[in-house]
């Protein structure tokens, strides 16, 4: 009579680990990198459908308006907001009141209920930003978000990574602007640095250390 090392049970053990353990521990870690690892929604290139088919070239490029018309908080707190639809509705109870592309900015003007703006720039809930101190120590908007003014839809240019805000706190100079340039929007960007630079522009000394990030 032959024997075993071991008991013939021992013959379902390996895929019962397979298929109670191994087989969903693999399954929620590449459900993990999918979500995490991939940045659906923080990556270059990101650009989302808008509820209403806003042109920030149309009206930042064209027109000239300012980013801070729309963006009102974006040098006074920590998040840059979206504008209520009764900032649409300065120029637009007056402009294309008629236009089908506006219906849902009349409807959330007359129903008092906001309009659900598609958010394109995410920052992970452990990663601290603010805006105010961004803009206040005249980061300029392009160096993170790019020519906005030429963008039809708007898109993630930068990654948003760890190592590229590292990389602009160790070297802040390259993106920063006079007071009166922040929202410039130019090809030549280095000329702006360089002016505020030669402008006696006040020196900044962000932090690099993990605190000054995640708090």
């Amino acid at each position: 009579m032959a024997r075993y090392i071991f008991p013939r049970w021992s013959n379902r053990v390996l895929p019962m680990v397979v298929g109670l353990v191994l087989l969903p521990l693999g399954t929620a870690a590449a459900g993990g990198l999918w979500y995490y690892g991939t940045n659906k929604h923080v990556e270059v290139g990101y650009t989302p459908t808008q509820p209403v088919d806003y042109s920030h070239k149309l009206h930042a490029g064209d027109l000239g308006i300012d980013c801070r018309y729309c963006h009102t908080a974006v040098d006074k707190s920590a998040n840059a907001t979206v504008p209520p639809t009764e900032t649409c509705m300065n120029c637009h109870s007056k402009v294309k009141t008629d236009s089908p592309k506006l219906l849902p900015v009349r409807e959330s003007y007359a129903s008092g209920n906001p309009i659900p703006w598609v958010r394109v720039h995410n920052l992970p809930d452990y990663a601290y930003f603010n805006h105010q101190v961004h803009v206040t120590a005249a980061v300029g908007c392009q160096s993170c978000h790019g020519r906005v003014d030429q963008m039809i839809k708007v898109s993630q240019v930068e990654p948003l990574s760890m190592g590229w805000c590292l990389d602009c706190h160790r070297n802040p100079e390259p993106s920063l602007r006079a007071p009166s340039d922040v929202t410039k929007m130019v090809d030549d960007t280095a000329s702006l640095a360089k002016a505020a630079g030669a402008g006696g522009a006040r020196k900044v000394s962000p932090p690099v250390n993990c605190s000054g990030c995640h708090r």
